[in-house]
């Protein structure tokens, strides 16, 4: 049998928060003869897609396209702008947060982080505090996370923004939008953001492969100082070719089909209707979990995610066995808890290409599993969700 072949009928509900569900107009985009990546059809291609683009991060700066995974626009983000033994400042707010800040002392950086619970958004007074003490300006880079995928907290940007201007510290300002663009409000030149990190599979509907980091002004004023080695990541040698629609090496040349079509359903339906429709889903799945009486993971109302729900598990029951069950009887995938939230928590992904169907689906699916697997809760999560969708316009 073939590793991926299954005898189940049906599609599976990959629910995880990344990579998400591809559209089938996606898939068939990507589905076309590759093409000359020198040639004049790819230079119209490539112009076409990097204007596509400035729109989904509200800015008019330029944005960079990746042949990676959202951890090579970490790095590239880094290597760009900063030299060895730069400092730099984080603020743990989860997993990825985590992941970045241990890649930033891996290129040579020095690393003052925040620390956090994981159950909270970034604490903007908190760094405008650390800045205010910093009169040397060692601090070269502010770095977060916009919304933390491993536990589903969104934070302030523009705080974070305002805390650094009230500082009056000059530290840049990065910001991981890996799974909110596309999918949660997010404005790049608005917010004074220098540097913004996103990947293409979660928010963009499209496989993973592509990495993106749209670069203001300063960051690029920075870039022409920084001394990190950089090679493959060097925005001067990406922007030269992107002038004319083309890339210094090899890319990713089926997923810039894709890519293009999804930009083009997104602009379809409008930016403010997508981070609609990504907030009325959230709701309707904390209004789940609620009537389930189960507890989420983020505490604060107000950093509740647009793109996934986290759910922590009742003491003695573990989430990697509900999964299990979810996936054996159901076909649905959810995302697992990560670093310190392993198996205690479930995640579950609204994001990308879904509606209310499909959230009602999985809804279903977990209210069955919780059902399956023992689990303590109260039966009638999906019907809560339910009577709110039908009320919603």
């Amino acid at each position: 049998m073939h590793p991926l072949e299954t005898s189940r009928s049906g599609r599976h509900f990959l629910q995880i928060p990344g990579p998400t569900n591809v559209p089938d107009r996606v898939l068939r985009a990507i589905d076309q003869p590759t093409i000359d990546h020198r040639g004049p059809m790819f230079g119209q291609l490539g112009l076409a897609v990097l204007a596509a683009l400035k729109p989904v991060f509200q800015t008019e700066s330029p944005v960079v396209i990746f042949p990676s995974s959202g951890t090579g626009a970490w790095e590239a983000a880094l290597v760009n702008t900063l030299s060895p033994g730069d400092r730099v400042l984080m603020s743990e707010t989860g997993h990825f947060a985590s992941l970045w800040r241990k890649l930033a002392g891996r290129l040579g950086l020095e690393v003052d982080c925040l620390a956090g619970d994981w159950r909270r958004p970034v604490d903007a007074a908190a760094i405008g505090e650390r800045l205010a003490a910093d009169s040397q300006h060692a601090i070269k880079a502010v770095c977060v996370v916009h919304n933390e995928t491993s536990t589903g907290v969104t934070s302030d940007i523009a705080a974070v923004r305002a805390a650094i201007d009230r500082a009056g510290h000059p530290a840049l300002l990065m910001v991981d939008t890996i799974s909110s663009l596309g999918s949660v409000d997010y404005r790049h030149d608005e917010w004074g953001v220098d540097v913004t990190v996103a990947g293409s599979q979660k928010g963009l509907m499209l496989p993973p492969g592509l990495a993106f980091n749209a670069v203001g002004p300063r960051a690029l004023a920075a870039a022409d100082t920084a001394r990190l080695p950089r090679s493959y990541w060097d925005w001067r040698e990406m922007l030269a070719a992107n002038a004319r629609g083309y890339f210094p090496y090899t890319p990713s040349t089926n997923l810039l089909y894709g890519l293009f079509e999804a930009l083009a359903m997104l602009q379809a339906e409008g930016l403010p209707q997508v981070f609609a429709r990504h907030q009325r889903h959230a709701q309707a799945t904390r209004l789940a979990v609620q009537g389930w009486g189960l507890e989420l993971l983020s505490l604060d109302p107000a950093a509740h995610s647009p793109a996934l729900t986290a759910v922590l598990m009742p003491a003695g029951h573990g989430a990697d066995a509900l999964r299990k069950v979810v996936l054996d009887r159901f076909d649905m995938s959810l995302g697992q808890g990560l670093g310190q939230l392993s198996d205690r928590i479930f995640r579950i992904g609204h994001l990308g290409h879904f509606n209310d169907l499909t959230l009602c689906g999985t809804l279903a699916g977990v209210e069955m599993g919780l059902a399956a697997a023992g689990v303590p809760h109260r039966p009638g999560g999906l019907q809560a969700a339910m009577e709110f969708l039908a009320k919603a316009p």
